[in-house]
């Protein structure tokens, strides 16, 4: 039955675009009169039809026609201010519950009907996230687009939701084409080859998570690298190294999130993350009873960024003339194998970013660090602060090679998340309070 309706299905499609094709070059037929179409319908096998339609014409366009396209669509399905004013005035006449709906209907952007419609096509949801994808390198340079892109966000965060994802474990034994998206997702530590993969993935103190949509099925949204070990680790490399000895699940004590890797730029804004890390938690902790502490190993994106400003702010007092001059001499290629500069220029850069993490805040007073705003804003704290920890380029350009451990301790969780969303509090630990003394002292 299911295949005979997916053959009904891909025949009336092929007739539709048929019949279609044949007013392709009709100005009143164009994608955006097919839009229009799509939003007029009334019929499941029409819209079905006409959203292939669109989507196919859009396949064919240039990424310039892609974008100028979008723009007509935020023109074109852009809320009526015209008609919303006239139903005002009607509910403020008569506020009954049909008018107060008719003022809801009409001050909804028809853009929003038009993006239900598009869901319609096969595979219409992977399609429109791939269309957001476009919308988003467009909206950096035309600030017109802002409404479609938050019609957008408003239908994604409902059909994402979390009652609507999967969460799956990924192993060895997965299909190839959800391995290889691995591969090319992560984002955090690079995956070379197979033979990475296999070792993060296939060991019994290695774990892979991911949320999957039930339209995106071989689509990871996201996922979590965990590594099962005895303590809490303080390099990438005491996770990754390839001759680490293999941990048993009996002596396992400390499950590691080391590596979270959003996978669909198309769906950046929707959250997954905070339940992502909780289910794991739970997840884990049915599996393994003797698992006791749950951390991050996390990079710091921004602390380089943040540190040379500091540097080259003229007013600023954090940094002494020794302190400015030990940091300068990290401009030098190969500064990271000097033995007598790492040992007075780490405890200075673990310090600084005890101040970075607490005192550097963004407009909306939160840390100005994306990765300490997410886990602190799910309820972590901060535990401690790891000089030399990622040595890679990537590591050593963006924090110095400093790393970070976020404990998330099932007992505080809601005690932090409520603290750092009503208040901005963050939770440190008694060593990253040692460091921040350390600053005052000074």
């Amino acid at each position: 039955m299911v295949a005979l309706l997916s053959d009904l299905m891909a025949s009336l499609s092929h007739k539709g675009l048929n019949f279609l094709s044949r007013a392709r070059d009709d100005g009143r037929r164009d994608i955006v009169a097919l839009c229009d179409s799509l939003v007029s319908g009334r019929g499941e096998i029409s819209c079905f039809v006409i959203a292939e339609a669109i989507f196919e014409r859009w396949d064919a366009l240039e990424s310039e026609e892609r974008r100028a396209l979008l723009t007509r669509l935020a023109q074109r399905f852009a809320p009526d201010p015209d008609a919303i004013l006239k139903q005002i005035e009607t509910v403020r006449k008569d506020p009954s519950p049909e008018n107060l709906y008719r003022l809801h209907a009409v001050s909804e952007p028809r853009a929003q009907e038009l993006i239900r419609r598009l869901n319609y096509a096969r595979n219409g949801t992977r399609r429109l996230v791939e269309v957001r994808e476009v919308l988003l390198e467009a909206l950096e340079g035309d600030r017109t687009l802002a409404g479609l892109d938050r019609d957008f966000v408003h239908l994604f965060t409902s059909w994402f939701n979390r009652g609507f994802l999967q969460l799956k474990p990924v192993s060895w034994d997965d299909s190839a084409a959800t391995l290889e998206k691995v591969i090319r997702y992560e984002a955090v530590h690079a995956i070379p080859d197979w033979d990475e993969l296999r070792r993060r993935i296939e060991p019994q103190d290695r774990r892979l998570f991911a949320f999957f949509h039930p339209q995106m099925h071989d689509e990871p949204l996201i996922f979590v690298e965990v590594a099962l070990m005895t303590g809490i680790p303080g390099s990438i490399t005491d996770v990754l190294r390839p001759d680490r000895p293999i941990v048993s699940r009996e002596d396992a004590t400390t499950a590691v999130f080391y590596s979270i890797s959003n996978c669909q730029k198309g769906l950046r804004g929707i959250s997954f993350g905070n339940f992502l890390i909780k289910q794991v938690v739970e997840e884990l902790r049915r599996e393994l009873p003797n698992l006791k502490t749950f951390v991050t190993l996390s990079p710091v994106p921004g602390f380089a960024r943040w540190l040379r400003q500091l540097r080259e702010n003229k007013t600023q007092t954090l940094l002494s003339a020794a302190d400015h001059a030990l940091v300068d001499r990290t401009d030098v290629e190969g500064w990271q194998e000097d033995a007598a500069l790492l040992s007075k220029l780490n405890p200075l850069l673990r310090r600084l970013a005890a101040c970075y993490f607490t005192c550097a805040k963004d407009s909306r007073h939160r840390p100005i660090d994306a990765v300490a705003r997410f886990h602190l804003g799910n309820g972590a704290s901060l535990e401690d602060i790891h000089a030399m920890a990622d040595l890679s380029p990537k590591g050593l350009a963006n924090s110095y090679g400093l790393m970070v451990n976020y404990l998330y301790k099932t007992s505080d969780i809601e005690t932090n998340h409520e603290n750092y969303a009503e208040n901005g509090d963050i939770a440190i630990s008694d060593r990253v309070k040692a460091l921040l003394k350390q600053v005052a002292a000074k």
